[in-house]
């Protein structure tokens, strides 16, 4: 990649932190949400058994890493509005023709977005730790719970982006984000563990990448365990790199409009 390219995708997430800041109530929103799941679930549900695995652990810790967790996939989710904005007002189109980068242009506004979406759940964590929960953190292996969090956001907000490229309505994003999110959530462990599951649901699980992730964060955040970094990461980076493809080739056919 050229110098050419570098500043694009710097320019690229500078743009998206400036929209996200200069829009606080979504922003503050994002905020809201998390907190009323912790509120309620986590203290409505302080008596669920979380089985052998956890034992000693409060449902509120429990909890938290499942609601960091899904900050980020609301906020991936998200991710292709702002596309279909500017695809509304021609912008993305002309930067695709005027640049000859789609991809550092679509690898820009992820970097800037997935940045955020990780400091978001790290503030979520905190007030999490405010309201009660209970950590024992490994720093080793919450880089590596992190590199796979990251490596999530990046996959489910290139499957937002491609969805609003090849659509181009609003209509379609606020369709993605509400029939798939909840689906997403509720069958991964983000709010229960797996062997409290029905068995099928249960299989189905272990199917769900919000799984891994969630997983993956309560081994670092509550077990002071290293996570399968394997298990971990070779779906996720392999998911983000095809949905990053997919949503990198209709950026480039927009250019060519």
């Amino acid at each position: 990649m050229n110098a050419a390219g570098l500043r694009i995708i710097q320019q690229t997430a500078r743009r998206s932190w400036l929209k996200a800041l200069r829009r606080p109530v979504p922003l503050s929103f994002s905020f809201v949400q998390p907190m009323f799941w912790m509120l309620i679930f986590g203290f409505l549900f302080h008596r669920f058994s979380l089985g052998p695995a956890y034992a000693g652990i409060s449902y509120l810790s429990f909890l938290l890493p499942g609601v960091c967790a899904m900050t980020v996939l609301f906020g991936a989710s998200q991710a292709g509005i702002d596309v279909v904005r500017d695809l509304q007002t021609g912008f993305a189109q002309r930067m695709a023709r005027a640049t000859a980068h789609p991809g550092c242009m679509l690898g820009g506004k992820l970097a800037g977005d997935v940045t955020r979406f990780l400091a978001q759940a790290t503030v979520v964590a905190v007030l999490g730790v405010a309201l009660g929960a209970r950590l024992s953190v490994d720093v080793a292996a919450l880089a590596v719970a992190v590199v796979g969090l990251a490596a999530f956001a990046v996959a489910y907000a290139s499957l937002s982006c491609w969805i609003a490229l090849k659509t181009r309505a609003p209509e379609s994003m606020a369709v993605f984000v509400h029939v798939v999110n909840l689906p997403l959530l509720f069958t991964s462990t983000a709010l229960v563990p797996a062997k409290q599951m029905p068995a099928w649901l249960e299989t189905a699980a272990r199917w769900n990448p919000l799984t891994r992730v969630a997983d993956g964060l309560r081994q670092a955040l509550l077990l002071s365990n290293m996570p399968d970094a394997a298990a971990l990461l070779v779906p996720l980076v392999i998911l983000a790199t095809l949905l990053f493809a997919l949503a990198r080739r209709e950026m480039a056919r927009a250019g060519d409009e």
